[in-house]
């Protein structure tokens, strides 16, 4: 038996489908002392160690790595505490259509919000640039660039920022996440040609046939830069939920050079006199459209006396 270097792809009811570095893919269970540990929560994307017992032909996860970064959402029935959704993930990529659907700038925002607040790196891919005229594109991407956010415009039609995008996400770990309809998979094929499936796809066919426990799938890319794309469906549901509300302006990239500087340290920045965001907002510094984006987003958080950890 011979330790390997692994990434956990899928979960199911305690089985796991690992991708190790040599390109192969199991089915793993936990060793039984892991199982053992109360602190050994395995989630899709975290880095294991795996051994195969020869004799019978199985599997074992023996030990799991630390994380570097982590999307979680709050546990299910009113539990306290999280569950992972993925781990180790190195960027978010936000996909929206320029039409067909129109965009929804305030569910932007709030992917956006949702990848700050979990340390994530964000980036913005405009998608169906040919349905619009390209003013129409750059406005919409101005309050982003502003912000500090690379944004990508592309168009699976005419070929349009493709190359741009695939160097942008090079053997890295992308969740790549928006509403449906924008052309996330048919973006991700013409990225990656041997993703012959849609995502949801992908994630029916790793987990066909068993009860899926986990939020999110990984899928290895089959690219001489390697990397993996993350089907993350439930991403909306991730990363607000145990943010205090006092929290929420960091998450707003364009808002930080002048947090501090406010008349009350506790500033909310929603109706405190002399409030340095605001100023920031009547100048021009910051856009009204992302203003009025945090202030729907700290409405929708709950009162801080009800919080928990």
């Amino acid at each position: 038996m011979s330790d390997v270097e692994a990434v956990v792809l899928s979960g199911t009811g305690g089985v796991w489908r690992v991708h190790t570095g040599a390109g192969e893919t199991h089915d793993a269970s936990m060793r039984g002392r892991l199982k053992q540990d109360g602190n050994a929560k395995l989630a899709v994307g975290d880095r294991v160690t795996v051994e195969r017992d020869p004799e019978v032909d199985a599997w074992a996860i023996t030990a799991i790595h630390p994380r570097f970064s982590k999307l979680a959402r709050r546990s299910p029935s009113g539990a306290r505490g999280e569950r992972i959704v993925a781990a180790n993930i190195d960027q978010v990529v936000v996909v929206f259509a320029v039409a067909k659907p129109e965009p929804h700038v305030r569910m932007l925002d709030r992917f956006l919000v949702i990848a700050e607040g979990n340390d994530i790196a964000a980036r913005i891919v405009l998608n169906k640039v040919e349905l619009v005229e390209p003013g129409v594109v750059d406005a919409l991407a101005a309050p982003y660039e502003r912000a500090g956010y690379t944004v990508h415009r592309t168009s699976v039609k005419q070929r349009l920022g493709l190359e741009a995008l695939h160097d942008a996400v090079a053997g890295k770990t992308s969740a790549f996440t928006g509403p449906s309809g924008v052309g996330k998979s048919s973006l991700l094929n013409a990225l990656y040609p041997q993703l012959t499936l849609r995502i949801g796809e992908i994630s029916e066919s790793v987990n066909k046939g068993r009860h899926t426990t986990v939020g999110a799938v990984f899928i290895p890319l089959t690219d001489p830069s390697g990397g993996y794309v993350v089907d993350t469906p439930g991403l909306r549901e991730v990363g607000l939920w145990g943010m205090p509300p006092e929290h929420l302006d960091n998450c707003f990239p364009e808002f930080r050079p002048v947090l501090g500087s406010c008349k009350f340290q506790d500033c909310s920045h929603v109706h405190e006199p002399s409030c340095s965001v605001r100023a920031a907002v009547e100048s021009g510094a910051i856009t009204t459209a992302r203003y009025e984006s945090y202030l729907k987003l700290h409405g929708d958080l709950p009162d801080p006396g009800n919080t928990w950890d």
